[in-house]
């Protein structure tokens, strides 16, 4: 089994003791230095790339590196002006490095070296030819359990297929035999066989349909030398006084991800970095070594990572919603976050759906908001869709007149299917409460409404039960399934405690991107918009959205009456 390599985050403990105004000049201690690996070329010349630690100075630094501090400076003009800061990237001179002259090589030091790289050329064309076969295969890894008929059920793929790929002359299988199956099995079916059909005696042709591989039931199988190279950027704070607890419980669901892929097979280096005060330690080449990075969680961070980040290596926002416009302008940005957009979206199709001709759809809006630009994109998104509705609007401070208004616009023999185009948190709030009062006076009433409504702390809970809440929600956890209820036992004895979402959320990312990153290996990046896949909080398949991808999948609920929450998809 291959071995999974984890850089963990060391988090400073800070045990008791004397204030800062209380230590002696002998008490301190100068933090180490470490003479750095990464090496970069700049006008012919080698430099060290240091990464700048707290407390480390010029002189620890240039003594560590066996310079000048004159040299460090005319190596980094800047440090003069700006000094020495934390987190800092800046260039050492490789002094002790010399570039030897190239020795006179012996015929038999070129035949080595000659077959050396034959071997190497032939790993590679290797490799290649395994990826090549990637794109056309899923590899099954048979169970004790499972006979052709129960495989062929779980992918869509006719049994004669799976037999014709695999050179099988019967049905019989053994314990963790590997089987492959076709993505495409059309390409395997003669114009005699019928598509899908078995022996039953049914001359009816069955679609064959393919699936995406189920995330329990496939064991990766990497082309050789091949690993995942994933990076994890996010705001620890680590050194400081409260580091993140949002993070580190991120982190923790992360790290359980990589924990159940490395023991499945797959080979995971997952490398973490403190990105606390916008910082950013780490260097081009290492980014080009990477497959993926999750992360900064901020705006201004990933556009400084998009900066200096190559086309390669896929930058993957993982928590803020509005980070969708970066799509625009980035090949390899990644948006997981559902954005309001598609939220709404989803919210007028879904009424749409289930609207009857006795109905009446009624859109409310807050009059007199600083900021037209949401309601703007809303009314646009709206006239799209083609939803023949009512518009009303009103302001919190017109008292109660506006609930004989709003009473005006329902019909008493249908359903009030009423949209809140809004997420401030007062104006909710009062919607909320004048629907109730008009669902008392007889009125059949559906609220729909953006996911954030379910956090407002001032909105009764009751209220949004009686309106029978529906809601279309980027991520929602459903403590009743099997695969929770899974992650619920062993994130607990891994770590001791409950998660958190951020800890289910971490584990969705880095679970997802890391599994289809180790089954298809450099083609992992075109099967993100047909791969669908269901995780633990939402399901998981992307679309183009400008030059970059974004995730459109919501989860839709419905707050019932009888004061429960249930999952409709």
């Amino acid at each position: 089994m291959k071995k999974i390599f984890l850089t963990f985050l060391a988090i400073t403990v800070f045990l008791a003791a004397a204030p800062s105004y209380g230590l002696k000049a002998q008490d301190y201690v100068a933090p180490p230095v470490t003479v750095s690996k990464e090496k970069v070329r700049m006008d012919g010349k080698l430099y060290y790339s240091h990464i700048v630690l707290e407390k480390q100075t010029l002189y620890s630094i240039a003594k560590a590196y066996g310079v000048e501090i004159d040299d460090i400076y005319a190596a980094n003009p800047s440090l003069k002006e700006n000094g020495l800061k934390k987190n800092a990237i800046i260039l050492v001179p490789a002094v002790n490095i010399q570039e030897a002259a190239p020795a006179p090589v012996s015929e038999e030091k070129k035949t080595v070296k000659e077959d050396k790289a034959n071997a190497r050329k032939a790993a590679r064309e290797d490799r290649k030819r395994k990826k090549a076969a990637q794109k056309d295969f899923f590899i099954h890894t048979v169970r004790w359990y499972e006979n052709l008929e129960v495989i062929s059920e779980k992918y869509g793929v006719p049994v004669e297929v799976i037999q014709k790929v695999n050179g099988l002359d019967g049905k019989k299988l053994k314990n963790r035999q590997q089987l492959m199956i076709p993505t495409n099995p059309e390409k395997y079916v003669s114009v005699d066989e019928k598509p899908g059909s078995v022996d039953t005696g049914d001359s009816r042709e069955d679609t064959v349909v393919t699936r995406p591989v189920p995330a329990d039931d496939i064991i990766s199988v990497l082309a050789a030398g091949d690993k995942v190279n994933a990076l994890l950027m996010l705001p620890f704070n680590a050194g400081g006084d409260s580091p993140s607890q949002i993070s580190m419980d991120f982190y923790c669901g992360a790290l359980l991800a990589a924990k159940e892929l490395g023991d499945s097979g797959a080979d995971i280096d997952l490398s973490v970095y403190d990105t606390y005060g916008d910082a950013l330690p780490i260097t081009a080449e290492r980014l080009e070594k990477s497959d993926f990075v999750i992360g900064p969680p901020s705006q201004k961070g990933l556009y400084a990572l998009l900066e200096i980040c190559p086309e390669k290596t896929y930058v993957i926002s993982p928590l803020d919603t509005r980070t969708e416009n970066l799509t625009a302008a980035h090949s390899n940005f990644i948006q997981v976050p559902v954005s309001q957009e598609a939220q709404y979206e989803d919210l007028l199709a879904w009424i749409s759906e289930e609207k009857t001709a006795r109905d009446s759809v009624i859109i409310i809006y807050e009059k007199g908001i600083k900021d037209l630009r949401k309601e703007t994109e809303f009314r646009q998104l709206l006239d799209r869709s083609g939803l023949r509705h009512s518009a009303f609007s009103y302001s919190i401070l017109e008292g109660r007149d506006v609930l004989d208004a709003m009473g005006r616009l329902m019909t008493a023999e249908g359903v009030n299917r009423v949209l809140v185009a809004s997420e401030s948190e007062a104006f909710v709030n009062d919607v909320v409460r004048n629907l109730n009062l008009l669902i008392h006076n007889k009125y059949n009433i559906v609220l729909y409404g953006a996911s954030r409504i379910r956090s407002y702390e001032t909105i009764d809970v009751a209220n949004l039960h009686n309106a029978s809440f529906h809601s279309s929600l980027s991520y929602y956890i459903d403590y009743d399934t099997p695969e929770v209820m899974d992650f619920l036992m062993k994130f607990r004895a891994l770590f001791n405690t409950e998660p958190t979402q951020m800890a289910f959320q971490g584990y969705d990312i880095m679970y997802y991107f890391s599994r289809l990153c180790s089954t298809y290996g450099d083609s992992w990046a075109e099967r993100l918009t047909t791969v669908r896949t269901p995780m633990l909080m939402s399901d998981f398949i992307f679309e183009k959205k400008g030059d970059g991808l974004s995730r459109n999948t919501v989860r839709r609920v419905i707050y019932e009456p009888d004061y429960s929450v249930t999952l409709i998809r």
